[in-house]
């Protein structure tokens, strides 16, 4: 079944602990060794992770009791992947779209059976602004008999080019090359407040997790 989608506004959303970030060092990302320090500027494309206590959904049975015995449903999101278009062209927006397996299991397995589960996809800027928030719902479907189910699913978001863009003084800032005896050798530029202000108002992340109740979430976080 292919997701729906609702835009809900920032002002809605409630972000819930650290992203579990899943990167690696590319061309054109900024990356940072302690070793050898500023070794590329980042690009356009945004991180991509799972926030805490949101990568897995625990259903009840009714009654509500949160019992191991009482446990009807849990699922568990992997194997998320994306593509981003940065927008190299020229384009003022870049694209990125995502896809994760979701992978379930049931204790009753009497009779054939679709549950259905929502998940957002959030743009966040700079660790913790919201920018947007879409929410979809994913099926799984139970054969009869059958304790297991997979689904994939995906999303899309859009972030402003111009924003997630440094300019092109503290790109220089950044990566110059510093010379024994000058007086900023030993400074690292990703310690000057402005330039740390900068990256992280270009910093982008897209995040992707089930659309938790608080009772959820609460139970996530303390199991």
């Amino acid at each position: 079944m292919s997701p729906r989608f609702r835009l809900l506004p920032a002002a809605t959303i409630v972000i819930v602990g650290a992203a579990a970030l899943a990167g690696c060092k590319t061309k054109g990302e900024l990356v940072v060794d302690e070793s050898v320090g500023v070794t590329a500027v980042r690009g356009a494309c945004p991180a991509i992770g799972i926030p805490d206590y949101t990568g897995d959904v625990t259903l009840f049975r009714a009654g509500g009791e949160k019992t191991a015995a009482n446990i009807d449903i849990v699922a568990a999101m992997t194997n998320v992947k994306s593509q981003c278009n940065d927008g190299g062209d020229g384009g003022a927006k870049v694209f990125v779209s995502t896809s994760f397996d979701v992978l379930a299991r049931r204790t009753d397995t009497a009779g054939a059976r679709q549950v259905q589960l929502p998940y957002f996809v959030t743009v966040l800027r700079g660790g913790s602004a919201v920018v947007s928030k879409r929410v979809g719902t994913l099926t799984l479907s139970f054969a009869d008999g059958q304790e297991r189910a997979q689904v994939t699913a995906q999303g899309s978001a859009y972030i402003d080019r111009a924003e997630a863009t440094l300019s092109p003084e503290i790109r220089e800032r950044i990566t110059r090359k510093r010379k024994a005896g000058e007086a900023d050798a030993a400074v690292d530029p990703l310690t000057e407040p402005d330039v740390k202000a900068a990256v992280q108002r270009a910093s982008f992340e897209v995040l992707i997790g089930f659309q938790l109740d608080q009772a959820q979430l609460a139970y996530n976080a303390t199991r």
